[in-house]
C-alpha cells in the first residue's frame, strides 16, 4: 500500500487514475509521493518517507531539485501534458498583437452610454486598425511539444514558419509539418521574422537570451511572444526597444512589476495551462508517472534523473541506486552482489549531468544486509528496495 499527498488540489480526474493499492493521506511526512501545482518547496524538509515528487505541469522552479536528486527523491513533471491549452494561448497571442483588440474592446466598454456608440465606432475604429497573420513570417525558438503544435496552426494561418531546435526530438521531428523552415542558426529568425515566439526551457544558456544584442538583428516592428519563462528575456532591454518603436508589442503570460501596464506590453496573469482539459491531462499524466516509479522503479519525465525503463519485474527482486555519475559505480554494485552470491538478471544504468540511476534486477529479494552494503558504498545517495 502507498501513501500520497496533494500540496495543491489536483484534478480528480487524475486522481481516480490511482490503483486501490494507493490511499491519499493529509500527513505529508507519511507519504511516498507527493503531488504538486504551484506549492513552494524549496524551504520544505523531506521524510526518509518520501520518494517521489510529481509536478502536475511543465515548470519546476518551486521544487529544490538538486536537494531531492542527493536524496534520492525523483521529481516527475508532465511535459507535453498542457501543449494545447498553450498552444491555443499563443495564437490568442499574435492576434491581440496584430490588431488592436484590446484597445477596441476596452473603448466600447467606456463609451457604452453613448446613445450613438455604432454610429462613433465607425469614425473610432481606424485607431484600433492592425495587420493580418496570413504572409507574416513566425520564428519558433524551441520545437518542443509546444512549439511543435504552435508551427503547424500557424501554417494553416497561412504564416511562414522558422524553427529553431538544435535538440529538436524524433518524436517532435515527426509530427513537425513539413512546411516548416528549420534554420541552424537563431540569428536567422532574429534578422527574418515578423513575430518571435519562445518555447525552450530557463537554464544558464538561455536565460536572459532576448537581450539587446538579439533584438538589434530583429525586424523593425518585431512582435515577441514569451509564453515559457518571463527569465528567458531581458525585460529591461525589452522595454527599450518597445519604447523606441523596434519592438511593437511584447506578449507574455508572466506578469511582473516590469511588465505589467506597460503601454505596449500585452501581459496575461500565466493563464497559459489554465483549461480544464489541460489540468485534467497534467494530472493523468503525473499519476501515471508516480505509480510507475513507485511499483516498478522506472522513471519516465524525470527532470533530476534520466529516464530508465526496465518494464514489470518478473524476478524475485529489484532495487533502484541513486548514485553519483562517476567511474566503477557498477563495478562496485555487481561485486557487492557477488560477495553475498546473488546473481544479476538485468541491469540498467543511466545517467543525467551529475547523477545517474541503476536498476538491477535479481534471482533473490533483496536483503537487509545487501542494501546496507550498497548504501555504504561512496557516492550512493540511495538505496531502494523496489521488489
Amino acid at each position: 500500500m502507498f501513501q500520497y499527498h496533494c500540496l495543491n488540489p489536483i484534478a480528480q480526474v487524475g486522481l481516480d487514475k490511482f490503483s486501490a493499492n494507493y490511499v491519499k493521506t493529509d500527513d505529508v511526512n507519511s507519504a511516498e509521493g507527493i503531488l504538486v501545482r504551484s506549492a513552494a518547496m524549496h524551504d520544505m524538509e523531506f521524510s526518509k518517507n518520501l520518494l517521489a515528487v510529481a509536478r502536475a505541469g511543465a515548470g519546476v522552479n518551486n521544487i529544490p531539485l538538486e536537494r531531492c536528486a542527493k536524496e534520492g527523491i525523483v521529481v516527475f513533471n508532465t511535459p507535453g501534458a498542457n501543449a494545447n491549452g498553450v498552444k491555443e494561448l499563443v495564437i490568442a497571442g499574435m492576434l491581440l498583437a496584430a490588431r488592436d483588440i484590446v484597445g477596441g474592446i476596452n473603448w466600447v466598454a467606456a463609451n457604452a452610454d453613448d446613445e450613438n456608440i455604432a454610429k462613433t465606432a465607425e469614425k473610432e475604429k481606424k485607431n484600433f486598425a492592425g495587420t493580418e497573420l496570413q504572409d507574416k513570417k513566425l520564428g519558433i525558438i524551441g520545437l518542443g511539444a509546444i512549439g511543435v503544435k504552435v508551427a503547424n496552426v500557424a501554417k494553416h494561418l497561412g504564416m511562414e514558419v522558422y524553427g529553431y531546435d538544435p535538440y529538436v526530438s524524433v518524436d517532435a521531428a515527426w509530427n513537425l509539418s513539413r512546411d516548416v523552415k528549420h534554420v541552424i542558426n537563431v540569428d536567422e529568425i532574429y534578422e527574418t521574422c515578423d513575430y518571435i515566439t519562445i518555447h525552450v526551457p530557463l537554464l544558464d544558456s538561455t536565460k536572459g537570451m532576448i537581450n539587446k544584442d538579439a533584438i538589434s538583428k530583429m525586424k523593425e516592428g518585431v512582435i515577441i511572444l514569451n509564453f515559457a519563462r518571463d527569465l528567458l528575456a531581458n525585460e529591461a532591454d525589452v522595454l527599450e526597444a518597445l519604447d523606441a518603436g523596434k519592438i511593437r508589442k511584447y506578449v507574455t503570460d508572466f506578469p511582473n512589476t516590469t511588465t505589467s501596464g506597460h503601454k505596449n506590453c500585452i501581459v496575461m496573469p500565466h493563464i497559459g495551462a489554465s483549461t480544464e482539459e489541460s489540468e485534467d491531462n497534467c494530472a493523468k499524466m503525473a499519476v501515471k508517472e508516480l505509480m510507475n516509479y513507485l511499483e516498478n522503479g522506472n522513471i519516465v519525465n524525470s527532470v533530476n534523473f534520466p529516464n530508465c525503463d526496465m518494464g514489470v519485474c518478473n524476478q524475485a527482486g529489484r532495487v533502484a541506486i541513486f548514485h553519483a555519475n562517476i567511474a566503477n559505480m557498477i563495478t562496485k554494485f555487481t561485486a557487492t552482489f557477488g560477495d553475498l552470491g546473488i546473481n544479476v538478471t538485468d541491469m540498467m544504468s543511466k545517467s543525467k549531468g551529475e547523477n545517474a540511476y541503476t536498476m538491477i534486477d535479481l534471482e533473490k529479494e533483496a536483503s537487509e544486509e545487501m542494501l546496507q552494503k550498497l548504501s555504504s558504498i561512496e557516492g550512493v545517495y540511495r538505496v531502494r528496495k523496489v521488489k
